[in-house]
């Protein structure tokens, strides 16, 4: 009887400029991305790098990337959430919040 052992490899890579290794086309390319990043004043550029093995179409990496994207979104409003939960707390009960002298 064959034993048959699937195998696969999967490496993911999110980079927000260019290293000090970089050559000067990327470190180029990182500095027209910060210009770009300045002039719409609201957003970050991050550049995804990855490999899969057995190879994912385009499709399922933007499938897979869109997800992520959304999951980060609803934990990022879950932390303004809070945030503004404790902002108001700070506001309403500010005896709450002030600080013990240590002994």
């Amino acid at each position: 009887m064959r034993v048959y052992k699937p195998e696969w490899q999967c490496t993911f890579s999110v980079n927000e400029g260019s290293e000090t290794t970089s050559s000067w086309r990327e470190r180029l390319a990182w500095f027209i991305r910060g210009l770009a990043d300045r002039v719409d004043g609201n957003g970050r550029t991050l550049k995804v790098a990855y490999e899969v093995t057995p190879a994912l179409s385009r499709e399922e990496v933007d499938t897979c990337l869109g997800k992520g994207f959304a999951l980060s979104q609803s934990l990022m409003t879950q932390l303004a959430h809070q945030a503004a939960c404790e902002d108001v707390m700070r506001e309403a009960k500010a005896e709450l919040y002030v600080q013990q002298p240590q002994r």
